[in-house]
C-alpha cells in the first residue's frame, strides 16, 4: 500500500502501483507543483531498467588496470593461449583477404575490365584455403572460444563454401564470369573490416571508428554478396543440366534419385529469403546492441 513519513525538512511520499507499467507523469496535470521534488537516488526509467542486467566489470571499466597491476607484482604478464591462438588466426585471415584484393586490384590497374575474367585464376586457390580455415569459427562458436551462435556460424561459413565449391570450382565456365570478381570483392572487404575488429576486441583496444564500420558496412555490402551468390547459382542451373554434375539418377546401388538443379531452383525459391532475412536480422540486432550501448551511455553519464 502507499505511505508517507513526515521528517525534518520533507513529507516522504511512498506511491504503490496497482498494475504494473511506467507511469507518463506524477501527477494529473502537466505542469509539476512547486512543492514537489522527486528523490533521483531511486529515479529509473525504461532505458535504464533495460541496461541494469549489465554487471559492471573493472576488468572492462578500466582494461589497463589489471595488467598494470599484474606486471608491477610479478614482472611478466602470462598471456592466455586461446587468446593468442585467436589473434594469429585472425591477424592470418585478415593477411589473407588483404592479398586477394591487393592481387585484384592490381590485375584491374593495369588490364581494366578484362582481368576480371582471370580472377578466379589468380586468387581462387588462396580464396579457397581461407575459406575452409573458415570452418574453425564454427568450431571456436562450439567449443566457446567465440560468443558467436554456432547455427549462424555454419549458415555463414556453409554458405560460402556451397558457392565456392560447387557453384565456382566445380563448373569452369563459371570461374570466368565477372560477377566472380564482384563476389571476391564483397568478400574480401567485409572480412579486412571483421578481422582487424576481432584483434582489437581481443587486445581490450576500442576504436569507434573500426567498431562503426564493423556494424555498418555489412548494410550495402551483404545485399550485393547475396545478388551475386543468387546469379551464380542462376546462371549454373543450366550447365549442371547440361553436364548431370551432383545429379544421381535411378537405377543405382543406393536406390536414390537426387536432381542437382532441381535443389538449386528450390533453393532459390524457398530457402534463399528466409537464410537471407535471417542473417540480416542477426546483424541488424547486434548493430543496435554495439552502436546502440554507446548512445545509452553517452545520454545517461
Amino acid at each position: 500500500e502507499s505511505s508517507y513519513k513526515v521528517i525534518d525538512r520533507e513529507v516522504d511520499f511512498v506511491l504503490k502501483k496497482k498494475c504494473f507499467g511506467w507511469w507518463p507523469r506524477l501527477t494529473s496535470q502537466p505542469q509539476k507543483p512547486s512543492w514537489l521534488k522527486i528523490d533521483f537516488d531511486k529515479w529509473t526509467s525504461e532505458d535504464i531498467e533495460d541496461n541494469e542486467d549489465e554487471k559492471r566489470d573493472i576488468c572492462t571499466d578500466y582494461p589497463g588496470m589489471y595488467d598494470k597491476l599484474y606486471k608491477e607484482e610479478f614482472g611478466y604478464r602470462k598471456e592466455d593461449f586461446k587468446k593468442v591462438y585467436l589473434i594469429i588466426y585472425n591477424l592470418w585471415q585478415f593477411v589473407g583477404f588483404i592479398y586477394i584484393l591487393t592481387v585484384m586490384g592490381i590485375m584491374y590497374s593495369r588490364d581494366g575490365p578484362v582481368s576480371m575474367k582471370g580472377t578466379y585464376t589468380a586468387v581462387g586457390n588462396p580464396m579457397k584455403f581461407i575459406q575452409l580455415l573458415q570452418f574453425l569459427e564454427v568450431m571456436h562458436s562450439l567449443f566457446g572460444y567465440t560468443k558467436s551462435s554456432v547455427l549462424i556460424s555454419f549458415v555463414q561459413v556453409g554458405g560460402r563454401a556451397f558457392i565456392l565449391f560447387a557453384m565456382i570450382e566445380a563448373e569452369p565456365r563459371m570461374q570466368t564470369k565477372p560477377v566472380i570478381f564482384y563476389l571476391f570483392v564483397v568478400w574480401s572487404t567485409v572480412e579486412v573490416v571483421r578481422y582487424p575488429y576481432y584483434i582489437m576486441q581481443l587486445l581490450k583496444i576500442e576504436i569507434a571508428f573500426l567498431t562503426w564500420l564493423r556494424y555498418t558496412i555489412w548494410m550495402p555490402l551483404y545485399p550485393l554478396g547475396f545478388l551475386c551468390e543468387g546469379i551464380i547459382i542462376l546462371r549454373n542451373i543450366p550447365y549442371f543440366e547440361e553436364t548431370q554434375k551432383f545429379t544421381f539418377s535411378l537405377p543405382n546401388t543406393w536406390n536414390f534419385a537426387f536432381h542437382f538443379p532441381l535443389f538449386l531452383k528450390i533453393y532459390l525459391l524457398i530457402f534463399c529469403l528466409p537464410l537471407i532475412y535471417m542473417l540480416m536480422s542477426r546483424m541488424n540486432q547486434v548493430r543496435y546492441k554495439k552502436l546502440g550501448k554507446s548512445k545509452l551511455k553517452k545520454k545517461y553519464v
